[in-house]
């Protein structure tokens, strides 16, 4: 074979192969032009949808009796034990004709029969509770408490605590539990007044501030709210409000009729009649209120 015919040969045995390179070149660089201008499949539109929290029952009261109430009584602490109903006052400065003092209640006539009294130059008196035969009150800024014995009345003690304030107090019948103003109630072992936890209070999430005046009724704690007509319900167990009751009515009733009267402040629970009693600052009446518990 001659030289030229074999070179005729390889050349189109040459040109079949780059034609075969080719087409797979193409082929190649269609299948990434595709790939690559492949309009990316649009994401589907899901929307955020918020789940709207439960709003906090309001429980519906109502006035069983009516009784009277020392209109001097700056309310700071409130409670009923062994039939008495208990009360403790403050002296603010701007009021200089009261006095802190705690005491028992007379029903009849809504004076206080008063057991200790403060100097009001020293110490604003705050809440108060009885525990296991003895009697113990908080002052508000000294950061301070006593602790006196519940039938002579007589201080046997007293405890220092690091809240700011004090401002009310109850019992779980272990512990004795403490607001501050804030959202936080903190527990005190009662032998030595050592804080043991706190318990932050929440309405949906959102603190609750400006707890004040405390009861602890059928497992559950209730709290004034300062300056308001509202109590609150709050389960001990996670903090939170589980129920209120509006006594902003009988609030703004007391203050239209009774120009010196001051905010809603005491909750007494008696659990053996169970009867609970509300009243407030300089309030002429304490009311004795029903609502489910």
């Amino acid at each position: 074979m001659e030289k030229k015919e074999v070179l005729g040969k390889y050349k189109k045995k040459n040109m079949n192969k780059q034609f075969k390179k080719a087409g797979i070149l193409f082929i190649l660089i269609q299948v990434l032009i595709s790939c690559g201008t492949d309009t990316p499949k649009e994401k589907p539109n899901v929307k955020t949808v918020e789940v709207e929290k439960p709003a906090i029952p309001i429980l519906e009261y109502t006035t069983v009796a009516t009784l009277p109430h020392d209109e001097t009584a700056f309310t700071e602490g409130f409670l009923i034990h062994d039939n008495k109903l208990f009360e403790s006052t403050g002296s603010p400065d701007h009021l200089p004709n009261l006095k802190s003092v705690f005491g028992i209640v007379d029903w009849k006539t809504g004076k206080l029969d008063v057991k200790v009294e403060l100097d009001r130059n020293i110490y604003f008196g705050e809440g108060i509770v009885i525990l296991k035969n003895k009697i113990y009150q908080v002052t508000y800024e000294n950061q301070v408490g006593f602790i006196y014995d519940e039938k002579t009345y007589k201080k046997i003690g007293q405890f220092n605590y690091s809240n700011k304030e004090g401002w009310g107090l109850t019992t779980d019948g272990t512990f004795i539990i403490m607001s501050d103003g804030t959202n936080k109630l903190t527990y005190f072992d009662p032998k030595e007044m050592n804080p043991v936890k706190t318990l932050n209070v929440n309405e949906n999430g959102y603190a609750t501030d400006a707890l004040n005046e405390l009861e602890y009724i059928n497992g559950f704690i209730y709290a004034n709210i300062w300056m308001t007509g509202y109590v609150v319900k709050i389960d001990p167990k996670t903090g939170n409000v589980v129920a209120k009751i509006n006594f902003t009515p009988m609030s703004y009733n007391i203050k239209n009729l009774h120009p010196n009267a001051l905010e809603m402040n005491g909750i007494a629970f008696d659990s053996i009649a169970d009867k609970i009693y509300v009243t407030g600052k300089l309030w002429p009446y304490i009311y004795e209120v029903k609502f489910p518990h």
